[in-house]
C-alpha cells in the first residue's frame, strides 16, 4: 500500500488489524530514508531472524514460503550511527492510554540497558493511537520508571512528563534525531 493510501486509511477511520504497528514503522522507515538521503544519519530497521523450513516453487519468480519460524529473539527494531554515536531503539504502538510493559520483552530491555552501559543512545518511540500522539522516551527515563515503579504499564502521563512529543510532519516524518540533539548534543553545531 502506498504511503498516501496509509494516510487515507489512517484518517478515514478504517482499521486493518493485520497491519497494526505498521503506520509507525512505515513513518520511521521514511524518516530514516530521509536521514540517509540527506547524510544526517545511517539508521536501519533490523530484519527479524527467521529460519525457512518449507518453500513451494511453482516457478522461480513465484516462490512461496509455506513454513518458517523465528530462530532467535530479535533485539530491537532500529539501530545505526548518528554524530559518531551508536543509536538503538524500539518502536511500539498502543491503542491504550498507557504503554503495557508486556509489549516489550525482557531480552529487549536487557539489550537497551547494555547499549546505555556501553555509551550508546537507547530509547523508545511509542505511538498512542487513541490520542494520536508519538513520544520519544529516553532509555534513562525508561529505566528510571522500571526501577521506581511496580506497575505493569507506563501511563500516558509519564510520557507527557518525561518524554518528548514528536509531531508528524512532511520531512523528516518523525524527527526523533531533533530530540537526540536536545538530550545528547546540547549546543553542539553539526
Amino acid at each position: 500500500m502506498s504511503h498516501l493510501g496509509q494516510t487515507f486509511r489512517r484518517n478515514s477511520g478504517f482499521q486493518n488489524h493485520a497491519n497494526r504497528g505498521m503506520v509507525l514503522e512505515s513513518d520511521l522507515n521514511i524518516t530514516n530514508e530521509y536521514y540517509l538521503l540527506h547524510d544526517v544519519a545511517v539508521i536501519y530497521k533490523k530484519p527479524t531472524p527467521v529460519t525457512i523450513n518449507h518453500v513451494d516453487y511453482p516457478s522461480r519468480k513465484d516462490a512461496v514460503i509455506k513454513e518458517a519460524y523465528f530462530n532467535t529473539p530479535s533485539t530491537t527494531d532500529y539501530n545505526g550511527l548518528y554524530r559518531g554515536k551508536y543509536i538503538d531503539f524500539e518502536a511500539k504502538e498502543t491503542k491504550l492510554k498507557c504503554f503495557p510493559l508486556s509489549n516489550i520483552h525482557q531480552h529487549q530491555i536487557e539489550h537497551l540497558k547494555k547499549i546505555i552501559q556501553h555509551g550508546g543512545i537507547a530509547f523508545l518511540i511509542v505511538r498512542f493511537t487513541s490520542t494520536d500522539e508519538i513520544f520519544y522516551l529516553d532509555g534513562h527515563d525508561f529505566f528510571e520508571f522500571l526501577k521506581t515503579n511496580s506497575r505493569k504499564s507506563i501511563p500516558l502521563e509519564y510520557f507527557h512528563e518525561k518524554g518528548y512529543r514528536i509531531k508528524v510532519k512532511f520531512n523528516p516524518r518523525i524527527d526523533y534525531l531533533k530530540i537526540v540533539d536536545q538530550i545528547y548534543f546540547k549546543g553542539e553545531v553539526l
